[in-house]
């Protein structure tokens, strides 16, 4: 048995300054940043109520949209679930799977994010 949850929603900005964005994202829904971390792509965190699912911002280079993300305890597991439902990997990317969806859209498996996890997940068989 494994269990998962959507994690994060994630805003994919293909941008030459992702503060600006942030900034614009944070007042947009009412949140706070809460924050930067350092890393490549650069990241960006906005403060969510507890409970609520994470949003993070993403510079990318591909064109700008919103994706999600479905934690997990067990990745293959979970990956395995939803090709079984039609989606199909699309890459490995350092801990997490990009899959996509039958109707196209692109998201991530990933490991537990949320510090409550598992708690509201679904348990699968």
């Amino acid at each position: 048995m494994h269990h998962s949850r959507l994690a994060c929603l994630v805003i994919d900005c293909r941008t030459d300054d992702l503060g600006r964005d942030t900034d614009f994202w944070s007042a947009a829904l009412g949140l706070p940043v809460k924050s930067v971390p350092e890393g490549s792509p650069p990241y960006a965190k906005l403060s969510v109520p507890q409970g609520e699912p994470n949003i993070w911002l993403q510079q990318v280079e591909h064109e700008s949209r919103v994706h999600l993300d479905i934690e997990t305890d067990d990745l293959e597991a979970e990956v395995e679930r939803l090709e079984a439902l039609g989606a199909r990997r699309i890459g490995f990317v350092k801990r997490w799977w990009v899959m996509e969806a039958p109707s196209g859209q692109r998201f991530c498996v990933v490991t537990p994010q949320r510090p409550d996890f598992p708690a509201g997940a679904t348990a699968w068989p």
